[in-house]
């Protein structure tokens, strides 16, 4: 094992349980290739030695041709898994890879049992390429990256470009959450077979939830049966209790729990006059040809937008004329009940986001300058 670490030149991380067929497909492309699945029984990676090919031949072939290889790193250099020998391979190394207008991050991932932490090698490390470099640090967004691979007693040294890390929350990219925090989703509910009205109470409650709007209305209109809209409104608060609870342990910040209403739908059309209010039906307009319209509104206001969505009976075509815009997001398509408001929150986003993103840099940057 000793041996085929040390030369070891390309690093392969994969899902769980497909190390074998990585290992597999990389000696289709070099017969010659040392390949090591699972390197001391650690799940998820590929140990790889070229052979008949060069390092950033077999680098370049595995990046095009294996779809099961998640992550491919080139290996520069194998050291023993300690952070003053980390240190000391990096002194020669760092220099020709990191300039000092660059910035960059240590990236470590330690697999084994040290007497040094993760963390511990982040801060040793880091602390060596700045003196050798003359580099700054940037965690969030570096130049340059290096990641420090530990396997048991080796540690495996890579020097790549940040822009070559995937995030979820990119300079570029902008938040919806404060667009999403002044919707009202005002849904007229399924009321039908209790079965199907509890199922479908269930899956709007999670939905709302998962965009964390303002609030959900259930908004009837005359006379209904007071034993299904209870099941359908039991069932809301259900899906919304069991989505917030998966994002309270998984999210880094804390969620917003969507609140409940209920209002007689043409009531709260009156009541709500003087606010946006957007019809989400087939005999609307299509949302992409109404783009500029429908960016204005919702960009000009910091009042509540709702946004109506029918269900088994749409909504009634009289609160047309009293809507700012009337939308389809799927000309040709009946939406089901449960998917409507998903489908629309996501169709909204998506065709103002460009505009909305620019609105939202520019109002950083003069908060920021001040």
């Amino acid at each position: 094992m000793k041996e085929r670490i040390n030369g070891v030149s390309i690093l392969v991380k994969t899902q769980l349980d497909f190390e074998k067929i990585v290992a597999a497909r990389i000696k289709e492309i070099d017969e010659a290739a040392t390949v090591l699945p699972c390197p001391y029984g650690f799940k998820g990676l590929v140990l790889v030695k070229p052979g008949v090919l060069t390092k950033e031949e077999l680098y370049r072939k595995i990046v095009e041709q294996v779809v099961e290889a998640d992550k491919v790193i080139p290996v520069e250099a194998v050291v023993e898994a300690d952070p003053v020998k980390i240190c000391e391979a990096l002194k020669d190394l760092a220099p020709g890879k990191i300039d000092k207008d660059d910035s960059f991050a240590i990236r470590t991932t330690r697999r084994g049992r040290h007497g040094f932490t993760s963390i511990d090698v982040n801060i040793v490390v880091g602390d060596c390429v700045r003196k050798y470099t003359g580099a700054s640090v940037n965690l969030k967004y570096p130049d340059k990256v290096v990641f420090i691979e530990i396997i048991q007693n080796y540690a495996l040294i890579s020097i790549a470009e940040g822009k070559q890390e995937y995030h979820k929350y990119s300079p570029e990219k902008k938040s919806l959450i404060d667009l999403f925090r002044r919707i009202a989703i005002v849904q007229m509910p399924y009321l039908g077979p209790l079965d199907a009205v509890s199922e479908m109470g269930k899956r709007i409650g999670r939905e709302v939830q998962n965009f964390e709007v303002r609030e959900l209305v259930i908004a009837p209109t005359g006379l209904v049966d007071a034993y299904s809209l209870s099941v359908f409104i039991n069932n809301i608060i259900e899906g919304i209790n069991s989505r917030y609870h998966i994002q309270v342990k998984s999210y880094p910040r804390k969620p917003y729990k969507v609140p409940v209403y209920v209002m007689d739908l043409h009531q709260l059309v009156r009541d709500r006059s003087n606010e946006i209010i957007i019809v989400f039906e087939p005999e609307g307009k299509y949302i992409g040809d109404v783009q500029e319209m429908l960016t204005d509104i919702i960009l000009k206001t910091r009042k509540r937008i709702n946004l109506l969505f029918g269900s088994r009976k749409g909504i009634p075509p009289g609160i047309y004329r009293f809507a700012d815009l009337v939308v389809d997001i799927a000309p040709g398509i009946t939406l089901s009940t449960d998917y409507a408001a998903a489908a629309g929150l996501v169709a909204l986003s998506t065709t103002i986001y460009s505009k909305y993103r620019s609105m939202i840099s520019h109002e950083s940057n003069n908060t920021g300058s001040r």
